[in-house]
């Protein structure tokens, strides 16, 4: 790969790195960061085509991106790494731009190695909403647990169709239960329970994607669209169900006549 960072859509399709190419070097990542005492967990589509390898047939079949699978590898760590991490990088062969670390202190960007760009988020995904995983990272040895990738997608204002169709690969290859192996909806619902604004975004989304994605999606077959929504219906159960805080319940009656999320700017 080129030493200047491209965007992926800038990149001519005969160069563009095999899906494989994303899937081995995020394993390369993990593995190697964990032989140096680092911890990365891959997070995003990539985290969870990972969770869901079993099911690989049906994660390609919702052809969620085309040609280009995956666009980056986006990992997740701890501040305390951030350091160790610069040279950790260099030493797989990426490359950093000081502005873009300057501008951007919660994330490490990395380009011009095996794929187009490794993301690294510290301590929190601060998108839409704040997803707060400092106490998350050791649930599984190579990505983000199963609740936390559901989240991270689910957190989206502007859900747009590939994250709608990462949540449905997600809840077809993971039941909704109260472990952390599994969609842990009592985890979720409590952290929903103390922000309606992350609560009003999820729950919009997973009735969004219940009520007019998985009806217009022909690929699915009856059996999986039936698991999908019972998972669905299971998990806006358990967090309608679960007590709410008295601050959730005070925003809850502003609602959304004053915003709830945060606007998310491109970083590049």
């Amino acid at each position: 790969m080129s030493t200047k960072f491209r965007l992926p859509t800038e990149i001519p399709i005969e160069e563009y790195p095999k899906p494989q190419i994303f899937i081995d070097e995020a394993i390369r990542l993990v593995q190697e960061a964990a032989n140096r005492g680092i911890i990365l967990r891959v997070m995003g589509g990539l985290g969870i085509y990972l969770q869901c390898i079993d099911y690989k047939d049906f994660f390609e079949k919702v052809k969620r991106l085309g040609e280009r699978v995956f666009t980056d590898i986006d990992l997740a760590t701890l501040s305390k790494y951030s350091a160790v991490l610069l040279n950790f990088f260099t030493e797989m062969g990426y490359h950093y731009d000081p502005r873009i670390l300057y501008l951007h202190p919660s994330r490490l960007i990395f380009f011009g190695g095996k794929v187009p760009m490794v993301d690294v988020f510290l301590d929190k995904l601060e998108m839409c909403h704040t997803l707060d995983l400092r106490n998350r990272l050791e649930i599984d040895k190579l990505t983000l647990s199963p609740s936390d990738l559901l989240l991270e997608k689910l957190q989206i204002v502007k859900i747009n169709e590939k994250d709608v169709k990462d949540v449905i690969s997600l809840l077809r290859c993971r039941d909704v239960g109260d472990s952390d192996n599994l969609i842990n909806a009592k985890y979720i619902a409590s952290l929903l329970a103390k922000d309606w604004g992350f609560y009003y975004t999820v729950t919009s989304n997973l009735i969004k994607i219940k009520d007019q994605f998985i009806p217009s999606y022909d690929f699915l077959t009856e059996d999986e669209k039936r698991i999908i929504l019972e998972r669905i219906n299971k998990l806006l159960t358990t967090i309608e169900e679960t007590p709410k805080t008295t601050q959730w319940k005070l925003r809850a009656k502003i609602g959304t006549k004053k915003k709830w999320y945060r606007e998310v700017e491109e970083i590049l």
